[in-house]
């Protein structure tokens, strides 16, 4: 049996996608994919879905059935070996949750990242103590110093995508709220304020702040990100937090409603070029 991983990595998703496809074209059924390798119809349905790593034996055999040329199944079996390989997250799977791996996989894979934040600075802009100051509030369920310092490493090294040379591009809208909610106290938010100042001089760096005198807006339900890709087999992909878990969906109508509201926020919020303005009015205030 294929063996599991906490969550796949995006080429696992990507070719699973594919193999789906290329049954699915082949004019069979996941029964009969499945009695090919002699396994049970969950198995097919697992690769498919990037529940499980891509197991090459069942892969080659699989692509020989759909009918893939060999040139074509050579290149196939190349990705899957390469997206089997554990991501450079999986090292902080101590402390990372299983339904969060996907997310961190996503973002280092997406081309564009949306990002709706009604209660703390997002992940990708914090400094080192305020993120200190949010773990340590248990705002991840965990609030030992190991793993705390465990989740502030993580968060550091995911912000290297920002700088990279084929970084994505960010565009934040957060609420006034977020500054208004001191975490770790003056001098924590004073630096904070200041590192967003500096990633917003990033080209590829847009925050938006919702004020409070712009009133409500349809976003209040709850932070979002939303995740676009420039590999055709990926959808746009929606990623939503609760308490103890998350969400990830890719269902078109779920994904363009999200969108829908993503770009009404931004439309009410202040301009980025406002959002500096009140960024450094309220450094001043602290």
């Amino acid at each position: 049996m294929s063996e599991p991983r906490s969550a796949p990595t995006v080429g696992q998703v990507v070719l699973g996608r594919r193999l789906q496809d290329l049954r699915e074209r082949a004019g069979l059924k996941r029964e009969e994919a499945a009695q090919l390798l002699r396994v049970a119809p969950a198995t097919v349905r697992r690769m498919e879905n990037a529940e499980v790593a891509l197991k090459i034996p069942y892969v080659q055999l699989l692509l020989k059935a759909y009918g893939v040329a060999d040139d074509e199944a050579d290149t196939f079996v190349t990705l899957a070996e390469d997206a089997n390989r554990p991501g450079w997250w999986q090292r902080f799977h101590e402390v990372l949750p299983g339904w969060f791996s996907m997310h961190v996989s996503l973002e280092g894979s997406a081309s564009l990242i949306r990002t709706y934040e009604p209660h703390f600075v997002p992940g990708l802009l914090q400094t080192e103590d305020y993120a200190r100051a949010v773990l340590r509030s248990g705002a991840v369920g965990q609030t030992r110093p190991e793993d705390i310092e465990g989740h502030v490493a993580l968060r550091m090294q995911r912000q290297d995508l920002l700088t990279r040379e084929d970084a994505p591009r960010l565009w934040v809208v957060m609420d006034e709220t977020v500054l208004r909610r001191p975490a770790g106290g003056p001098e924590v938010m004073r630096d904070q304020i200041d590192k967003l100042l500096d990633r917003t001089a990033l080209p590829n760096v847009t925050l938006q702040i919702a004020q409070f005198e712009s009133g409500p807006h349809p976003g209040t339900y709850g932070p979002f990100v939303l995740f676009r890709f420039t590999v055709p087999e990926l959808p746009d992909m929606v990623y939503s937090e609760y308490l103890t878990g998350a969400v990830y969906l890719d269902a078109r109508p779920e994904v363009a409603r999200h969108l829908e509201v993503m770009d009404r926020m931004a439309a009410q919020a202040a301009t980025a070029h406002r959002t500096k303005e009140i960024l450094r009015d309220l450094r001043k205030e602290l």
